[in-house]
């Protein structure tokens, strides 16, 4: 389906209200942050022999967060805290060993890709020996293989609340979706029970410029990186042979329901390397071979990419980015020997540049909790934990769990408004009435009040608009009301029924 001709889903986020306000985003760093200060390094080798990382993941529950996995080339998945005091006079095999938790020998080829699940009990590892592992993260147990692509698997992406649901990519051109609850009583050569995928995708970015076979289909072109997207339905992929991501229904995979890609006169260079999403899967980014990191916003995906940031060299498909969790900041590896981070909201502006790497620098990832963390890995075989100086990170004034902002009921309103009227006549006019705001905090039950002084004029005209509930509102609202959106698309009411997603990616007649 040809973007151009579709309009998109989540129409209910695209900006975020609070009876018609607009709530300002937290900032996971601070406006002044701009110098980030390197707190160790850790060397990647076996035996003595050094192996080039190729993934990292941080561990996605706040309490584990300061733990990262890294994979290698030669099969190792290692396990590494963050918090240890690392020395800079110390080298990084020393640091190596006084930072690792764990690591045991997880395939007998390269490992491309992990990713946490089950609140961090259990890793999946993908590899180039066609297969994904699942793994006991405590007892480094494999627990299960999954088995059907006949390339090396490239990327995963675990179901946002269903950690039994995965996705992954292969070099075959093909993705899959597995649940982990489907189980075959026999063992495959490897060990653990052997699984299977419930459905696959064979030829999703086939490449029309490619060979073509007997049969005159084109080859198969390499999935390289994918998303399983926060509506808990839909997948984003990416490949080597162009610069598309294609948008995939779980429920009906026949087709790709829509895709989005940069302007074709760009650059001749095709191919992505990798895509990520912020923890409200509003914003996707996409690292391209043509050394710019694209941002989309899923809302408008028909006007394609909101903002392109350039600076760092993409030179082969290990080279990744990721979008900070709160979607202020992009950091990218490159060719060059540095890491990238851009601030999105200024995409002109110089990147931040981490230059202490001697290789070309591959994954990286964002610690989900701490703010200001991250981790970077390169091709001098080591793996560098970098974070903002103390003195430019806002710790005391922002918080990196953005906050939700609810409006009181109408009722109670009126009976604050009535209140601070009675109280008005007996008090001294200069004195304002206080009306409350609640805020609370997705990650804890805990619901805090808030006194804010409201003008008299201003009570004034809150008290009319309530009165009258047909008038309509002088405040900036969503874009399209017309559309009648849910209220997030993302976690839709119970009693909306959608037959498929194109229901919010097609323009209603």
């Amino acid at each position: 389906m040809d973007s151009s001709k579709s309009k998109y889903c989540f129409h209910g986020i695209s900006s975020r209200e609070l009876s018609s306000f607009r709530v300002r985003k937290r900032s996971f760093i601070d406006e002044l942050a701009s110098d980030f200060t390197e707190i160790g390094a850790v060397a990647i080798e076996r035996d003595a022999d050094t192996t080039p990382p190729l993934a990292i993941s941080f561990c996605k529950a706040s309490k584990n967060s300061h733990i990262f996995a890294v994979s290698d080339e030669a099969g190792y998945v290692s396990l590494f805290d963050s918090r240890r005091k690392l020395s800079s006079a110390a080298s990084h095999q020393e640091n190596a060993e006084k930072a690792r938790i764990s690591d045991w020998v997880a395939h007998e080829n390269a490992i491309f890709d992990v990713c946490w699940i089950k609140e961090d009990s259990h890793i999946l590892t993908a590899s180039g020996d066609q297969t994904i592992k699942v793994w006991d993260a405590l007892e480094k147990k494999c627990i299960g293989v999954l088995m059907l692509h006949t390339g090396s698997v490239k990327c995963l992406s675990s179901h946002p609340t269903n950690s039994d649901l995965v996705v992954s990519g292969s070099r075959d051109g093909s993705f899959a979706i597995w649940d982990l609850r489907c189980k075959i009583n026999s063992r495959s050569r490897y060990d653990g029970v052997c699984l299977t995928a419930t459905s696959m995708v064979k030829g999703a970015h086939a490449s029309s410029q490619a060979r073509r076979g007997r049969h005159g289909k084109a080859a198969a072109a390499s999935i390289t990186s994918l998303v399983y997207l926060k509506d808990e339905v839909s997948i984003a992929t990416a490949g080597a042979a162009d610069s598309v991501v294609k948008f995939w229904d779980t429920r009906n995979l026949k087709s790709h329901v829509t895709r989005a890609c940069s302007k074709p006169e760009s650059s001749s260079k095709k191919g992505i390397s990798s895509l990520s999403q912020d923890s409200k899967g509003v914003f996707l980014t996409a690292s391209c071979m043509d050394n710019r990191v694209y941002l989309y916003n899923v809302l408008q995906l028909d006007k394609g990419p909101m903002q392109t940031f350039s600076g760092c060299q993409i030179e082969s498909f290990y080279v990744k980015a990721a979008i900070s969790p709160d979607a202020d900041h992009i950091l990218s590896g490159s060719s060059n020997g540095n890491a990238h981070i851009w601030k999105v909201n200024k995409p002109q502006a110089e990147p931040i540049i981490l230059r202490n790497h001697h290789g070309e620098v591959t994954a990286v990832d964002w610690c989900p909790s701490e703010i200001g963390k991250i981790a970077t890995t390169a091709d001098d075989f080591t793996v560098r934990i970098w974070n903002t100086e103390n003195k430019y990170c806002s710790t005391s004034r922002s918080s990196s769990i953005r906050r939700r902002v609810n409006a009181i009921p109408s009722t109670e309103s009126r009976k604050v408004l009535m209140n601070d009227n009675e109280e008005s006549g007996s008090s001294d006019s200069s004195n304002e009435p206080l009306h409350q705001i609640r805020v609370s905090s997705p990650s804890h039950s805990v619901t805090t009040t808030f006194l804010l002084s409201t003008p008299e004029g201003h009570k004034k005209k809150l008290l009319a608009s309530i009165s009258d509930t047909n008038e309509t509102s002088s405040f900036e609202q969503t874009p399209e009301p017309a559309m009648k959106s849910p209220s997030s698309v993302l976690n839709p009411p119970s009693s909306l029924k959608r037959k498929t997603i194109k229901d919010y990616f097609v323009a209603a007649p």
